[in-house]
Formats: structure tokens, sequence, C-alpha cells
């Protein structure tokens, strides 16, 4: 997998979440993470979740395609996603 972003996207990430995208990758590798279509935020492109287990936490990550790279859009450790992992993963 190859992965792309904005810098200042990072940043403001960073700032908002306290998470980089660099540390959003660990998402995807995650053999039960979890990739649905980001129907809300889909308009000009076609947009996605990845919800995945990181060092630290079950991480949700906002993202698209773009010329064969997944382009990191934003990320954060949400608890209305992590219980969708949980239940989805039959972790309860």
């Amino acid at each position: 997998m190859t992965f792309e972003w904005d810098e200042t996207k990072n940043a403001e990430n960073i700032a908002k979440h306290n998470v980089s995208f660099e540390e959003a990758q660990d998402a995807f590798y995650d053999e039960n993470a979890i990739i649905n279509e980001d129907e809300e935020h889909s308009l000009s492109e076609e947009r996605y979740f990845c919800i995945g287990k990181t060092r630290k936490d079950i991480l949700t990550v906002r993202f698209t395609y773009r010329n064969g790279n997944i382009r990191i859009i934003g990320a954060g450790y949400w608890r209305k996603q992590k219980k969708y992992y949980e239940k989805e993963n039959n972790l309860y």
C-alpha cells in the first residue's frame, strides 16, 4: 500500500485529533480492519472510512484513492466507530 496526504491537513489533524497521518497508516494493516464508503462526504470523489486497530486503540481514517495511492484525509479515535468495530469483529 502506498499512502499520501497533504502536510497542511496532517498538521491540522494532529492539532485537532492528536493523530498524525503517519500513525493513521497503521489502521490499514489490521487484518480485521473495516472499510466502508463515506456517503456523507463523497461529493466530488468517492471517500471511505478505514476502521482498524493501532498500537493505541481503534482508529477511524477517512481516505480516498488517487492515482493508485491511498490519500488520507482525516483520522481520529472516535467511540462510535470503535463500538462498530468491536461489534463487527465480535469483541464484546
